[in-house]
């Protein structure tokens, strides 16, 4: 189990001991899931790009399970204003970006980002890591159960605009599902959940885990929503 003192340097571990039953589809994804099965956007060859994590956390809310998502600042350098996972760059003090360093940043992030108590987060799994071209990051998705949820909310309003979950059946829901268009002519999947846009890599990932989850239902990819070009 994930304590919150391992954060500061001890030892963080993946267990999958005690998690609901109705995660088994995610573990089994996490387990067999190939990098170009996640995105066509890999780390480069020569190690080059920031190392970084996020934390996928999945918790269970009123609505049944759901996941952890932030709004970031209007006034960041990069991705501003666009809802993602907590997450961020890893820190000399996190440890080793190919060991258990990206486990560490990514629990850190998260508290730094949303006040969550990272002793009530199980971490259960690690996808593959990936890369953002537009920010050079090297990304390592970590995913976790809120065994115990704590209370979450804006830490600092210059990184964070709004912290809130977002209920899987919702994400699931064809009526909340569209493409993407970007003014460079890429297109990707997006979710209109929570008053919120979420495209870009984090709906990349949500759309990759609904489906080797198993959890995606049939939607209209011709929806198309137009990007700004600022974006």
């Amino acid at each position: 189990m994930t304590r919150a003192s391992d954060t500061q340097g001890g030892p963080v571990t993946l267990s999958k001991e005690g998690l609901p039953g109705w995660l088994d589809p995610v573990v089994r994804a996490a387990e067999t899931i190939e990098p170009l099965q996640l995105s066509r956007f890999l780390p480069p060859a020569d190690g080059a790009g920031r190392q970084s994590a996020v934390l996928i956390l999945f918790g269970e809310g009123a609505r049944g399970p759901e996941l952890l998502l932030m709004e970031r600042a209007g006034s960041l350098r990069s991705h501003a204003g666009q809802p993602s996972f907590p997450g961020g760059a890893l820190d000399p003090e996190d440890g080793d970006p190919h060991g258990d360093g990206p486990l560490r940043a990514a629990l850190r992030e998260a508290e730094e980002e949303t006040g969550l108590d990272p002793a009530g987060v199980q971490l259960f799994g690690v996808l593959p890591k990936l890369y953002i071209p537009v920010s050079g990051f090297v990304v390592t998705p970590v995913l976790g159960w809120w065994r115990e949820p704590s209370p979450v909310g804006v830490v600092d309003p210059n990184e964070t605009a709004r912290v809130f979950t977002v209920p899987v059946a919702d994400l699931t829901d064809p009526a909340n599902r569209a493409t993407t268009v970007h003014p460079s002519g890429h297109r990707g999947p997006a979710f209109l959940v929570e008053s919120a846009l979420v495209w870009g890599f984090t709906a990349g990932v949500i759309d990759r885990l609904l489906h080797f989850a198993g959890w995606e239902r049939p939607w209209n990819r011709d929806r198309l929503v137009p990007l700004d070009w600022r974006s």
